[in-house]
């Protein structure tokens, strides 16, 4: 039995390993990208086509294992795909093979969560109900794990779009009264926060893209609140589009605008400041209390008890 579990155990982390050599490199990407902005190379010509062989074959295999894996648990209709697309959009994942490659990760994981389960169940001695009790359980764990995990992507992208906005906006305002223009403004923003907001520059070169393609500006902005779905990025696009339809400065609109999100931000901070007290309730009565009791009672308590055995 233990052979078999070990045999089990090896497969999975190989399917594991070859998952993750396939998938492509960010990091890797990022570097050359900043070496060539830098105007310099690290590595010989060689490596680099090397690397980008490597990188190509990977794609490759990304896209003839990924239609096969996702197909077994594809969204019958439009609404359901345009939904997982619009989530993968949040998460900041636009190819156009996010979607093939998200579904055909719960694939994967599932298959893996069963091998484990068939694995484990054996191996604590349950029967063949038990075990398969615990593959059906594991199954459903691995085949939900990359929605939470999309969904934790998609929260955390949020909270740094959040963070970021009172300095797009205030960038925004001082490029909007020193003379240009809203769409020159908005490309001026999404240049120079590239480096100290990544997420919310991107979202803003994207709804600038789509502006120069011939988008009307009202409607690439609400493309750029419904990719981002934040309460202050929709604020954000009423008001300019009230300052515009009624002829209101847009300088002054946007400098209210980010005043009222300094103000929720603080308040946010104190809130969670306000939290805090509530939230260490919970570890000082589970773990400070009961030592400090040990601490300041023991002895008293010891003493106690010897006066009464002497008695």
């Amino acid at each position: 039995m233990t052979g078999v579990l070990s045999i089990v155990l090896l497969f999975g982390l190989a399917v594991a390993l070859i998952i993750y050599s396939i998938l492509p490199q960010r990091q890797t990407r990022h570097d050359a990208l900043k070496r060539r902005l830098a105007g310099r190379r690290t590595v010989d010509d060689s490596v680099l086509i090397r690397d980008k062989a490597k990188a190509t074959a990977r794609e490759r295999l990304v896209k003839k294992a990924a239609p096969m894996l996702s197909r077994i648990i594809m969204p019958v209709s439009d609404e359901e795909q345009s939904q997982l697309r619009m989530k993968l959009t949040s998460a900041g994942f636009r190819q156009r093979q996010a979607q093939t490659v998200f579904l055909a990760s719960k694939s994967v994981c599932l298959v893996l969560g069963l091998i484990a389960g068939a694995a484990v169940g054996p191996s604590f001695g349950y029967d063949v109900k038990g075990t398969f009790a615990i593959m059906v359980f594991a199954g459903g764990v691995g085949f939900v794990a990359p929605g939470f995990w999309l969904g934790s992507t998609i929260k955390s992208r949020q909270t740094k779009i959040r963070r970021g906005l009172p300095d797009i906006l205030d960038l925004l305002v001082v490029s909007v009264e020193s003379g240009l223009a809203l769409d020159a403004a908005l490309k001026r923003v999404g240049e120079e926060m590239a480096t100290v907001h990544p997420e919310c520059s991107e979202e803003f070169r994207i709804a600038n893209m789509e502006t120069q393609m011939g988008i009307p500006r009202g409607e690439s902005l609400e493309n750029l609140a419904r990719r981002a779905q934040i309460d202050e990025i929709r604020s954000l696009v009423s008001v300019i589009s009230q300052a515009e339809r009624f002829g209101t400065s847009v300088a002054k609109a946007l400098r209210n605008q980010g005043d009222a999100m300094r103000t929720k931000r603080r308040q946010q901070a104190e809130e969670k400041a306000q939290k805090t007290a509530v939230k260490l309730m919970i570890p000082l009565v589970l773990f400070i209390f009961p030592a400090m009791g040990v601490v300041l009672a023991g002895p008293a308590a010891i003493r106690v008890m010897e006066a009464f055995g002497k008695g």
